[in-house]
C-alpha cells in the first residue's frame, strides 16, 4: 500500500514538472493588443459568440476590428432580427468599434445599404490581416 502511494505521488510530481502551468496569471493584466476578427459564418450562435468575444476584448483594453466576409455579411440582417446579436453589435459599435463588410458579398445579396457595417474591400481585409497581432476567424 505504501509503495503504491509512493508511486502515485511520484507520478503526480513528474506530471507537474513535465506539464507546467502556462496559463495567464489572473493577477496580472496582459498588455493591450490588437485583434482582427473575420466573421464568415451565418450561424447565429457562432456570430453571437464572436461578438461577445470582441466586446470582452474591448473591455480589457484591446483594439478589435471586425470584417464580415462571404455568408458573414448576413450579420447585418441578423442584427435586425435577433435580439442577442443586435445587443452585442450595439455594444461593440457604441464602444467605438467598426465593422466592415465585403462590398462584393453585400452587393451579391442585394444589400446596398448595410446598417451595422461599412462597405469595404479586399484591401480593407488585407489591412486588418497585416496590422493586427492576432487574427481570429469565425
Amino acid at each position: 500500500m505504501k509503495k503504491s502511494l509512493l508511486i502515485v505521488a511520484l507520478l503526480v510530481g513528474l506530471g507537474i514538472m513535465a506539464f507546467p502551468q502556462s496559463g495567464i496569471d489572473n493577477t496580472e493584466k496582459p498588455a493591450p493588443t490588437s485583434i482582427g476578427m473575420v466573421i464568415y459564418s451565418q450561424d447565429v450562435e457562432t456570430v453571437w459568440n464572436a461578438l461577445r468575444l470582441a466586446n470582452f476584448a474591448v473591455n480589457t483594453g484591446d483594439t478589435v476590428e471586425i470584417f464580415l466576409l462571404g455568408k458573414g455579411v448576413v450579420v447585418d440582417s441578423l442584427a435586425k432580427t435577433n435580439e442577442d446579436i443586435k445587443k452585442q453589435t450595439e455594444i461593440f459599435l457604441n464602444s467605438g468599434g467598426v465593422i466592415q463588410g465585403c462590398g462584393t458579398c453585400l452587393r451579391s445579396r442585394n444589400n446596398l445599404s448595410p446598417q451595422v457595417c461599412t462597405m469595404s474591400s479586399m484591401g480593407d481585409l488585407y489591412a486588418i490581416v497585416r496590422k493586427n497581432k492576432i487574427l481570429l476567424t469565425f
